[in-house]
């Protein structure tokens, strides 16, 4: 018999939100002079979002010219309890214990520290001192999904109970004002935000979604495309406005290729959980795989709602399937990040049987 391995929780947590006006209202419109402010103005009000969260709000706490050094102590403590809360409420869904869990693994692009999240949250969540661990880094908006490929085969192949987290505080690299006034700067600050999800994945006969293959493909060609680089103030991102024309040429051919060895086509897809890291991605997503706006609707109000939030951003866009009134039957996530590489996984509803 064929040993699946199916989401069985999914926990979301939160840092405060705030309205994308008053943010730039009440801090953003400050930073920038004469014509770039208009352009900032612009990037903003045409960047998809709606609202975002802050685990550090600059209208609050201005952290531009803070050193790194302090950057990642403020990670820990802002980074422990939005990670511990996510896994205990995918835990809690997925009706377990964390002393359960077999495998453990973070992702995160945005705080490091020895000893990290992994080790920290779990003996505070109180897993069992033979858990393993894995944390996964740098690996930007996309990691969500080698993260759930890992968790899915660690519960095929020892039959135990799995749990990935994925936390960012992108709020803590706002640049200094002699950067941030770079157009790729202002992108990101308009785009970026915070979040954590976590996602249980357990072996058996169970309700939820079945991970049923995680594919890839990276375009090392477009490598200098997007970055995230650690400097002496915080991490900076770089982000070519090429990276949609990227997208273009290879998200059909994964998709095609990942559901051809299903016995699938796009239209068997009823449910599409695309990252979006912005309008423009969504609209190129859209344009090649022929889908039409209902299709990338939760995408689209994700965005609008939350923002990017980098790695637990898909998780957010599933949650929002998961939870419709008639949930779909097959989901195809999608997500994008450096190197340039892009990462589709399929998910289809488990079906109990007596």
């Amino acid at each position: 018999m064929e040993r699946n391995a199916i989401i069985a929780g999914l926990g979301i947590a939160l840092p405060p939100a705030v309205e994308q006006r008053d943010i730039w209202d009440g801090y953003f419109q400050y930073q920038y002079e004469g014509p770039r402010r208009a352009l900032a103005k612009r990037i903003f009000e045409n960047s998809g979002v709606r609202s975002r969260q802050a685990a550090v709000s600059p209208m609050l706490e201005d952290v531009a010219d803070w050193s790194t050094e302090r950057r990642m102590l403020r990670y820990q403590v802002e980074a422990m309890p939005l990670g511990k809360e996510a896994a205990e409420r995918a835990i809690a869904e997925a009706g377990l214990t964390a002393d359960q869990i077999g495998l453990f693994a973070v992702c995160s692009c945005t705080g490091y520290a020895t000893p990290g999240l992994d080790i920290l949250l779990a003996r505070d969540l109180g897993m069992a001192p033979g858990v393993q661990r894995l944390f996964v880094g740098h690996m930007g908006c996309y990691a969500a999904l080698p993260g759930l490929g890992t968790a899915a085969d660690f519960v095929v192949a020892r039959d135990r109970p799995a749990l990935l987290l994925c936390a960012e505080l992108t709020s803590l690299h706002l640049q200094p004002p002699a950067v941030r006034a770079d157009v790729q700067q202002i992108v990101s600050h308009a785009l970026f935000s915070d979040a954590a999800a976590a996602v249980v994945v357990v072996p058996g006969d169970v309700g939820g979604y079945a991970v049923k293959e995680v594919a890839a493909v990276t375009d090392s060609t477009t490598a200098d495309y997007m970055t995230w680089e650690v400097t002496d103030r915080g991490f900076r991102m770089g982000l070519s406005p090429r990276v949609p024309d990227v997208l273009a040429t290879h998200v059909r051919g994964l998709v095609d290729d990942l559901l051809a060895r299903h016995g699938l086509t796009i239209p068997d897809i009823d449910g599409w959980a695309v990252h979006p890291g912005g309008p423009r991605i969504l609209d190129v997503v859209g344009e090649r795989l022929g889908l039409d706006e209902a299709a990338l609707a939760t995408s689209r109000e994700t965005l609008a709602a939350y923002g990017n939030c980098s790695s637990p951003t898909v998780l957010l866009v599933l949650d929002a399937l998961r939870r419709r009134a008639v949930p779909p039957r097959r989901i195809l996530m999608l997500a994008f990040g450096p190197g340039l590489t892009l990462y589709g996984t399929l998910l289809e509803a488990s079906t109990v049987t007596a």
